[in-house]
């Protein structure tokens, strides 16, 4: 059967209990529901939404309608919205559950089954382990009672946050003056980004025509992932041919968000760790009292530096926003460099793509309205803190177990140097307390590789990072060659991994 895992199900479309159906997903709402009422929560309100993947309509009816009748108050959110809608709603609720059935960037062939429990965090250990025993001792027939939609409001109010996030700095006139190209990659975030850049202030927002209705079938992208080679063509097109001042990509269920910017090369999409880091420093200029920045450790070391020079509190956590949204009091910004960002912690309590997008959007405003870009601030950057070059390998596998094996593989005969140069061994596995988890990390004076398998896919991951100093704005040129062979060499090493494929 499908595990009860990362934050839910996700799985193929496909019958029997290693897939996702309406048996799958009728059997694990019937074991939440009693999981809830076993903690006395039984008759709190549940949050139900869907995105517009295959067969997302009938799974969140299904989902509704066995909440409702187990007793639970169902506010049911009309039309496919966005993720982070639901993770708002259950918060601003007070629910005692959400649900939101999505496969966020997964291929068409996928679904999934996303929860969020009391406070619209993601679940953690153990409640997923006991989730999943109370799923196994469900008993047919399994109940169903008819719900109406009634969440209208909900979606109006999550608008109505993200135009006033905390601090909006580029002001109206600097916001009417900025010019946006934006993708929603068939997915189900283009319309209420639009309307939450309109309500903030950004009016000259162009968008992929071509990309913009939902459509499961996903027709223009080999995976509908803004990470994905290839999946933001179509935005960086329309980006250069309107003389954008960014580009932005949500992925299909709009919790992620990736930025395009113009370089001498042209258009190009820049890391998760680099809008990270802008984002951050974003919201840390609004100077809250003692802020808690986090990432992940995955994620780039940069983060940290800056947080020191910000006078910021940092913290490191395992990968998934189920721990990053708990990183510690105090939190104002959290993200993973898998275009993951959260710029609202107190609202929403999950990666938000669309809060996301104003925010950059603001950011770029403010930049523009003192005569600089993006691009000039992540060049800031490497003059102060040295330069931090990143790459993601992920290297596809016939199933998630296969990634496992390469791991375990690495796991006991480690290199002792990658690249000609001497590498220090940490096993994640071995480590004690809150970053304990099934990765491996290769440290050098001037670079840093992570190997993990993937939680949500058939993947083995490798995040590289490299490092270098910058001493003058005049040598960064010359430092980008350089880590751009550096990664070309670690990239290769990762590779041969699995033979060399990816």
């Amino acid at each position: 059967m499908l595990r009860f895992g990362t934050a839910g199900l996700r799985g193929p479309l496909r019958e029997g209990p290693d897939g996702m159906n309406v048996t799958t997903v009728s059997r694990t709402t019937a074991g939440l529901a009693d999981w809830l009422r076993e903690r006395c929560l039984g008759g709190g309100a549940v949050v139900v939404g869907r995105d517009a993947r295959h067969g997302s309509a009938e799974f969140a009816t299904a989902t509704a309608e066995i909440f409702a009748a187990a007793g639970f108050p169902v506010t049911v959110l009309p039309d496919p919205v966005p993720t982070p809608v639901v993770a708002f709603a259950v918060r601003e609720l007070g629910a005692v559950a959400g649900v939101q059935i999505t496969a966020s960037h997964n291929p068409p062939a996928d679904n999934g089954y996303k929860v969020y429990l009391d406070g619209g965090s993601q679940l953690i250990a153990p409640a997923d382990s006991e989730i999943e025993k109370a799923i196994e001792a469900v008993v047919e027939p399994i109940a169903r009672e008819a719900v109406s939609m009634s969440g209208a409001d909900l979606v109006d109010r999550y608008l109505a946050r993200v135009a006033q996030l905390p601090g909006l700095l580029g002001g109206p006139g600097a916001r009417a003056d900025v010019r946006i190209a934006l993708t929603a990659l068939h997915g189900v975030g283009g319309a209420l980004a639009v309307r939450a850049l309109a309500a903030a202030g950004f009016t000259d927002v162009h968008v992929v025509d071509e990309q913009f209705a939902p459509d499961p079938d996903f027709p223009t992208v080999a995976f509908p992932n803004p990470e994905e080679p290839g999946a933001a063509d179509l935005l960086l097109a329309l980006a250069e041919r309107i003389d954008a001042d960014v580009a932005i990509a949500l992925d299909p269920d709009a919790d992620r968000c990736a930025l395009g910017l113009p370089g001498p090369g042209g258009w190009h999409m820049v890391r998760g760790d680099e809008t990270g880091v802008l984002l951050a420093d974003y919201v840390l200029r609004t100077r809250p009292t003692d802020p808690l920045v986090a990432t992940t450790i995955v994620s780039s070391r940069l983060l940290s530096k800056l947080a020191a020079a910000r006078t910021a509190r940092y913290a490191e956590t395992l990968t998934g926003f189920k721990w990053l949204a708990r990183a510690g009091d105090g939190l104002v910004y959290a993200y993973e460099e898998a275009i993951g960002h959260c710029v609202d912690p107190t609202k929403v309590r999950d990666k938000d793509g669309i809060s996301a997008a104003v925010a950059a959007a603001d950011l770029v405003a403010l930049l523009k309205a003192q005569g600089a870009t993006l691009q000039d601030e992540l060049d800031s950057y490497a003059v102060e803190f040295g330069l931090h070059a990143g790459d993601q390998v992920s290297l596809r596998l016939p199933d998630q177990a296969a990634a496992s094996v390469l791991v375990a593989a690495l796991r006991a005969d480690p290199p002792s140097e990658i690249a000609g140069t001497p590498v220090k061994f940490t096993d994640q596995a071995q480590v004690r307390g809150r970053l304990r988890t099934d990765a491996l990390i290769f440290d050098a004076d001037d670079f840093r590789i992570v190997v993990r398998p993937s939680g949500t896919e058939p993947k083995l991951k490798c995040y590289l990072e490299v490092f270098a100093q910058v001493s003058e704005p005049d040598d960064l040129n010359n430092a980008r060659q350089l880590a751009a062979q550096r990664l070309f060499e670690l990239a290769t090493f990762c590779r041969s991994l699995a033979g060399g494929k990816e």
